[in-house]
């Protein structure tokens, strides 16, 4: 059994925005994943590139990706790599191919000179909560996540 993780093509945007409604249901979110194959070509591969993926394969078979993009630190006065998604297919787990995805990034982040990863959870997600402290990954206390879309973000813009 091999694992191979590689660098997303423009081929593979149909597979990442796959991975990306498979987790959205696994996350009770359907309704939010709205991105077409063309935003997300725009999104990987136009100019400027503002995000990045891999693609997790397992004996020739993808089953699973990651999505990140680059975010600043201001305390830090450097970058750092911000996981927006990463989905290992349920009858993938269980054979390092997560592990294996966060080292990758861990790699990227320190080869760009990262001050280091961060990424979101669900509160409610206590199998990947677990998985993320057996990296070593700690949670950032006394931080909630804030969001402004929609309506609010049309209405304060004007």
């Amino acid at each position: 059994m091999s694992l191979v993780l590689r660098d997303a093509a423009p081929g593979d945007v149909p597979l990442v925005a796959h991975f990306v409604r498979e987790l959205a249901a696994y996350e009770k979110l359907e309704h939010l994943a709205v991105g077409t194959d063309a935003a997300f070509h725009e999104l990987l591969f136009g100019n400027p590139v503002r995000a990045h993926a891999l693609i997790a394969e397992w004996d020739g078979a993808a089953v699973g990706f990651a999505l990140w993009y680059f975010a600043v630190s201001t305390f830090t006065a450097s970058t750092k790599l911000y996981v927006e998604d990463v989905f290992v297919a349920p009858e993938a787990r269980n054979r390092g191919i997560g592990r294996a995805i966060f080292a990758d990034l861990a790699r990227r982040a320190l080869g760009a000179g990262s001050s280091g990863m961060e990424w979101s959870v669900l509160d409610w997600n206590a199998p990947s909560i677990a998985f993320y402290r057996s990296i070593g990954a700690k949670p950032h206390a006394g931080w909630t996540t804030q969001r402004l879309s929609g309506e609010a973000l049309r209405a304060l813009a004007e």
